[in-house]
């Protein structure tokens, strides 16, 4: 009778091993099912931030570019507007000496007309 007891007992002492030991398989089954699905969901957001970045570094790139190009049409326009200024500058010098040069044909007309006149004789003469 004792021996059948003890049989017994390592035999339910077996099964709640076997039973730990598949239940213990089990779990890492689950763990490693979880950690790998864990994995993939942060290597899709990953992959996805890295493609955000590599779109964003391109965008910089870009805007690099046209901001040079803007840079070097803004620094054309602004010399044109400066040559503008300078001719306007010119055209405002051109009119003053365009006026001077008037005053002193006026004044060669009337030297001119003086002495081609002659003298004004007065009336009793």
């Amino acid at each position: 009778m004792l021996s059948r007891l003890l049989k017994e007992h390592q035999a339910k002492q077996n099964e709640r091993k076997e039973l730990q030991e598949r239940r213990r398989r089990e779990a890492i089954t689950a763990a490693t099912c979880l950690t790998e699905a864990l994995v993939d969901h942060l290597n899709v957001g990953v992959a996805q931030a890295y493609v955000n970045q590599r779109k964003l570094d391109h965008e910089v790139k870009t805007l690099q570019v046209q901001a040079s190009q803007f840079a070097k049409q803004t620094a054309q326009w602004i010399n044109m507007v400066e040559n503008f200024n300078q001719a306007l500058k010119e055209i405002g010098d051109v009119e003053n000496w365009a006026r001077s040069i008037e005053m002193d044909m006026r004044t060669i007309s009337t030297a001119l007309e003086y002495v081609h006149k002659g003298p004004v004789q007065s009336a009793s003469s």
